[in-house]
């Protein structure tokens, strides 16, 4: 650690509040009433409930997702026994990956206990408050006691992670390895460097998956474990012993398929390295210099797959890729212990989400390009957001069909779609229009159909079945780009692929563009010109010529450039003068709704009218009730600005022609979403509660209030949503993220569908 990086680490914990974890509260308490419910007299009857059942415990109190991190501080990372004081920050760090992963909340619980027995006491005594222990740094051979007669001990999950977490991932890393260079586990070699907690578990699983004992031979510090020797012996590592005259390491790496390091700096050297078995897998993960280095193993054996326990190389071994959803399976299904069968579905989950396509959040949470599954990427990131989506469920499923599960879960798809709203945090928002558009699914013409973002989301869009996705691009590049980032996609199958360098459609397209641009001053050669090098004007002109149900562009270029095209050449709804645009941003407080933050210059009361009615529409259609607030600097009429003015009066047009909305203005901010102060100066207010939708005076007051609002709040957003198209159609905005890509997808499918039933039944759109 070098001196300017552990200043930041300190300054890290000391700023802006010592330490890394706080308590907040999930209910309110600002009232008497609320106190009243929250403890004494309300709380008693909670007490009785529970006392009456005790399986009520988990509905009324956090128990079910409440974690104790445990430590004596006897094996803190490469410190050794430093006690338990020191080695609070590293409990704490555990607590916060708990809750950033798996949404678990967890206590770090610092025990001055070396003795076995009294730590097993002390701990079990803790089995009231906690849904889980995770067991921590402490050392062995005491860990392995004071885990197994926990386990025997207590009826909830204990998981030593030092042990099960490192053998989950090097488990992993190992089934994909040998299956990149085709050999099967029933037949390698494996040396083991090693032979504390976290070696002798991650053995013990591998014997689970296949590798046979006699195949595996352990050293430690005073050599090769074999049978008869006495000295530094304990009975785990006795079950690994071996007959042989062999006594060092250098002895026993001959022909060894797998070297699995978990020991110290340096032990395998070069010469060793060479003499390992064709294409061998190197795992070393001593911390943070390893047993060899990435860059010395190469040198001399280049055919080598390599992993450490540091970030800077690949195939980083880290535990966080498993114990947050271990936990978060284990504590959904009320699972009373973690058992063999849930750690090696824990292992297969991993193994199988390294082979998928990528994912762009963790292109961009690590800087690089899409990582494919190979030598160099035998196991996920810890960003991904996928691991809690593939691993809790399956850990779950794994406690329910081995017994120990005391919830189970009876709705797997509502449970991974219950996971995904934690991973994605739009996806509760978006929930009916996913399913509304996997119900009908329609044609999506994506315009930036060559984007990697697109392609990824095009691939995510066939997986859930939400369109049939018409690309516009040239083929040889999309192809390409599938290929290069190892999408399953096959153009002419599960997409459509529109290549105007080759289309027969040429001709149709730029007369069609010519007719409704012409007297714009767009002349035919500059109509032909516009079909070959804008693909938002081809994906307009398919929707608008039903060729397409609706359209998805804007990942490259400017916003109002795309937004010419679909309004020249799709149109706008009867009744609408132009289009406007809506964000619906998702704050931990709430689901806010602003509009319009890109499209119209200072809207006059028609615009502001259409806007607002269009914006209601749409929020009912996410099944959203719109408590409205057109937003101004003027407050019930204290002032007489122009834009005060325009606003007034939408609102008086909006209470005589839709008393349907629940809608009033003008009003500051702060009293639109305060219902205490509009009491305070406007009782009579029509308005009830906290406004969701803001419909602001121009675009430069909704585009400062939303970015500020993402910013301060930790808000994601969804949008921007096209309002008023003749057929659907949205704009994303350059930043798009393949997710934001994906749920503009659903709802643009999700209005085509609508379209059609309106229109196949005859009603108007108003």
């Amino acid at each position: 650690m070098s001196k300017d990086f552990g200043k930041q680490a300190l300054r890290y914990h000391r700023h802006p509040r010592p330490g890394k974890l706080a308590i907040s509260a999930t209910t309110p308490l600002a009232n008497q009433r609320d106190l009243s419910l929250a403890y004494s007299p309300g709380v008693g009857a909670a007490c009785r409930a529970i006392a009456e059942n005790p399986l009520e415990v988990s509905t009324l109190t956090a128990r079910a997702n409440l974690v104790a991190v445990v430590t004596n501080g006897t094996a803190v990372l490469g410190f050794g026994d430093i006690g338990p004081l020191a080695a609070k920050p590293v409990m704490e760090g555990k607590a916060v990956l708990f809750k950033k992963f798996a949404n678990i909340d967890a206590f770090d619980l610092e025990l001055n206990e070396k003795d076995p027995e009294e730590l097993v006491k002390t701990i079990a005594r803790l089995e009231p408050s906690f849904g889980g222990i995770n067991l921590e740094d402490i050392k062995a051979p005491e860990c392995f006691i004071v885990e197994q007669q926990l386990r025997e001990r207590v009826n909830i999950p204990v998981f030593h992670d030092d042990q099960h977490g490192t053998a989950i991932i090097v488990s992993a890393a190992i089934l994909n390895g040998l299956h990149i260079v085709g050999k099967p586990i029933e037949q390698v070699r494996l040396v083991c460097c090693g032979a504390g907690a976290a070696a002798l578990a991650c053995l013990d699983l591998l014997v689970k998956l296949g590798l046979p004992r006699t195949h595996i031979t352990v050293c430690d510090i005073d050599g090769v474990v074999y049978a008869g020797r006495s000295k530094g012996m304990d009975r785990w590592k006795a079950a690994y012993a071996q007959e042989t005259s062999a006594r060092t390491l250098a002895d026993v790496v001959d022909g060894a398929d797998i070297f699995l390091g978990l020991s110290a700096p340096g032990v395998l050297t070069k010469a060793m390295a060479e003499r390992l078995a064709p294409q061998p897998l190197i795992l070393a993960l001593a911390n943070p210099v390893p047993e060899i280095l990435p860059e010395e193993a190469r040198e001399i054996r280049p055919d080598a797959i390599i992993a450490t326990g540091r970030s800077d190389y690949p195939n980083q071994v880290n535990n966080v890729l498993c114990f947050p959803y271990i936990f978060r399976g284990a504590l959904d299904a009320g699972a009373s212990t973690i058992n063999d069968a849930m750690k090696l579905a824990a292992v297969q989950a991993i193994a199988e989400l390294a082979k998928a396509e990528p994912s762009d959040l963790v292109t961009k949470a690590y800087g690089g390009k899409p990582e494919r599954f190979g030598p160099d990427y035998l196991i996920p990131r810890p960003f991904d957001p996928r691991l809690l989506v593939r691993i809790a469920p399956a850990v779950a499923k794994a406690a329910m069909d081995s017994g120990v599960a005391s919830r189970p879960i009876t709705d797997f798809t509502a449970y991974r779609q219950q996971l995904g709203q934690f991973v994605y945090k739009s996806g509760l928002l978006m929930k009916p229009l996913f399913e509304r558009a996997a119900r009908h699914p329609k044609r999506l013409v994506y315009a930036e159909g060559e984007d990697r973002r697109v392609l990824q989301a095009a691939q995510q869009v066939v997986d859930e079945g939400l369109a049939y996705p018409i690309l516009v691009g040239r083929r040889a590049v999309i192809e390409a780009r599938l290929k290069e980032q190892g999408l399953r996609l096959k153009p002419g199958q599960d997409v459509t692929l529109v290549n105007l360098d080759d289309d027969p459609r040429f001709g149709t397209y730029w007369r069609a563009c010519h007719r409704l641009l012409g007297r714009q001053g767009v002349s035919p050669e500059e109509a032909r010109a516009i079909i070959r090098t804008q693909p938002t004007a081809v994906a307009a002109l398919m929707v608008g010529r039903h060729e397409a149900d609706s359209m998805i562009c804007g990942a490259v270029g400017k916003f109002q450039h795309h937004l010419r095209y679909v309004s020249d050449l799709i149109g706008v709804e009867p009744g609408t003068s132009r289009l406007a645009t809506m964000t619906a941003l998702i704050l931990p407080s709430g689901t806010y709704f602003i509009a319009d933050s890109h499209s119209q210059q200072e809207p006059d009361v028609d615009a502001l009218v259409q806007t607002t009615v269009r914006a209601a529409r749409q929020i009912e259609a996410f099944g959203v009730k719109p408590r409205i607030a057109l937003v101004s600097r003027s407050n019930f009429g204290t002032g007489d600005t122009p834009s005060a003015v325009r606003t007034r009066e939408a609102v008086k047009r909006l209470h005589a022609e839709h008393p349907e909305l629940e809608v009033d203005g003008e009003m500051h901010a702060d009293v639109a979403l305060s219902r205490e102060l509009r009491d305070a100066v406007y009782p009579e207010s029509r308005l009830a509660g906290c406004a969701n939708l803001l419909i602001m005076p121009g675009p430069d007051a909704a585009h400062i209030a939303y970015s500020l609002l993402k910013s301060l709040g930790g808000g994601v957003s969804v949008g921007p949503i096209l309002l008023g198209a003749a057929r659907p159609a949205h704009i994303v905005t350059q930043s798009v993220t393949v997710r934001g890509l994906v749920n503009m997808s659903a709802l643009a499918v999700a209005q085509a569908g609508e379209q059609d039933r309106v229109e196949s039944e005859g009603l108007g759109l108003g």
